[in-house]
């Protein structure tokens, strides 16, 4: 009898203890960042590299247990929302993401949605503070978004394209077989601010290059850059200075090849996307890129990184690192912990102080504008295995040597910025 009872109070305890348990163990709601980005469309690969990177970079600081938050550790989230590279598709996708929960808004392959999404995010926070989000940005380039567009919810990682353009008439400004040089870019906000700021920095680097083109084409619709690349190779040109990406960029270095041109491209992005295997033997020596990072920065650290990526991504076709973006999720798990919440006011202001190392780069965010501040490197294309290319690009044999490296202090550009800060 007695060991009945004693079975009946043992059932008793396991039925009074297991939700207890269970609620002692249910694991810790995530911290949701909303990739809002064009993941088809004209641009969709290069939506695909970023959700490469920031998944990656989130399962680094998921692995050493996640965020800890005044209330425990939480993991963070990744969830990809699909603009098609359209400012209205983002626009919709912003107030989907926010009602799923998100706080974190990520975007960047285009400086046009970014400003929408800037406005946006502005009069949300304003109109609905309890469910206020922070906009990191990793790719738009517009210098006017850390500068008279400015806000205190928007932060970006990548150099703006005045930062880049510097990097790149770092070596142009030396190179004197470039007697005149073909404009050429996407017409949108980005497109104009490159070929804008082009023509100013030749004009102070290098007054005697002439322009002999300048000129704009529609964004990611131009099938056949043909009778682009006639213009160019017409024209005289010993190098084009450009700011297109993705097809705009593989598509138009290709036909220029096609059509024999031999000059140089001094490009934001022709360091990857397919651009090096499409320009072949005829880019040795001639192919110009800047980048916050380039896998052949001569240093250990970087050196460890990027294996570390290509053991995780091993197929050719997904090798496009963005350290910047790596460096961006390491800069909000940092502000998470010292906000201690998910609160945007909070968060953006841990952010503004936030200092961050990985592979070797380091980066700061600067406080009056929100723009990160952090090294910046220019490379040539080379043939894999020669001097300073120990890896190549996406498998095509070519990569990229680095000839010039700008610290966080010579990239720094001065701001317009005057930010309208929370009451």
């Amino acid at each position: 009898m007695i060991n009945l009872w004693l079975r009946v109070l043992k059932s008793l305890l396991a039925a009074l203890f297991v939700p207890a348990l269970a609620w002692a163990q249910a694991p810790a709601a995530p911290v949701k960042i909303a990739m809002i980005e064009g993941l088809s469309g004209g641009n969709a690969n290069g939506g695909e590299a970023v959700f490469r990177n920031l998944i990656w970079a989130v399962e680094r600081v998921n692995t050493r247990g996640g965020v800890v938050l005044a209330d425990g550790a939480h993991p963070l989230q990744l969830v990809r929302y699909d603009s098609k590279g359209q400012a209205e598709e983002a626009l919709s996708l912003l107030r989907a993401a926010i009602d799923d929960g998100a706080r974190v808004i990520a975007q960047g392959n285009s400086s046009a949605v970014a400003a929408a999404l800037m406005e946006a995010i502005n009069k949300h926070n304003e109109r609905d503070p309890a469910r206020s989000v922070v906009f990191l940005n990793y790719s738009a380039v517009d210098p006017a978004l850390t500068n008279e567009k400015c806000s205190y919810w928007h932060f970006r990682f990548d150099a703006h394209g005045d930062m880049r353009m510097a990097a790149l008439m770092a070596v142009l400004k030396d190179d004197p077989a470039v007697k005149s040089v073909y404009l050429i870019g996407q017409d949108y906000s980005f497109g104009h601010a490159v070929l804008r700021e082009a023509r100013r920095q030749l004009a102070v680097q290098r007054p005697d290059i002439r322009i002999v083109g300048d000129e704009f084409h529609p964004l990611l619709r131009i099938k056949d850059f043909a009778p682009y690349a006639a213009k160019i190779k017409a024209s005289g040109a010993d190098a084009v200075i450009t700011g297109n990406f993705s097809n705009d960029l593989t598509l138009m270095v290709k036909a220029a090849r096609e059509v024999g041109f031999e000059g140089k491209f001094y490009t934001f992005y022709g360091n990857a996307l397919g651009a090096p295997a499409a320009i072949g033997e005829a880019g040795l020596g001639k192919v110009i890129a800047v980048a916050d990072w380039l896998p052949n920065v001569p240093t250990p650290q970087s050196e460890d990184f990027y294996k570390s990526f290509r053991a995780r991504y091993p197929k050719p076709a997904d090798d496009y690192v963005h350290m910047r973006m790596h460096l961006m999720v390491e800069a909000l798990a940092q502000a998470l912990e010292k906000a201690g919440s998910t609160d945007a006011a909070a968060v953006a202001s841990a952010l503004e102080q936030a200092r961050v190392t990985l592979g070797g780069q380091s980066g700061a965010m600067r406080a009056a504008d929100h723009q990160f501040q952090q090294p910046l490197a220019v490379g040539v294309m080379e043939r894999q295995g020669g001097p300073g290319v120990k890896f190549d690009v996406e498998g095509s044999g070519y990569g990229f040597r680095v000839i010039r490296r700008i610290t966080a202090a010579q990239a720094e550009q001065p701001s317009t910025c005057r930010m309208a800060r929370p009451r």
